[in-house]
């Protein structure tokens, strides 16, 4: 099984939030959509500022990225 690593994106800056073992890029995905809903919720400040949370392979290839935006914000 792949392993992931999660970082949040605060304009050039990428603060990583850890990793993990998932079964597929998938699983990745949710993951990393699941994280913003989190900080949407804790650090709701994120959210106008063009943040995301990036996921990444265990060579730090990018594979998605989902911005941090509240739900219903386009």
């Amino acid at each position: 099984m792949p392993y992931f690593n999660f970082d949040l994106v605060i304009g050039a800056e990428f603060k990583c939030q850890g990793g993990m073992i998932l079964e597929n890029m998938e699983s990745a995905i949710d993951k990393a959509d699941s994280l913003v809903s989190e900080l949407c919720i804790v650090r709701p400040e994120l959210c106008s500022t063009g943040c995301a949370v990036r996921v990444t392979d265990g060579d730090s290839n990018e594979l998605y990225r989902a911005p941090v935006q509240l739900i219903g914000r386009g």
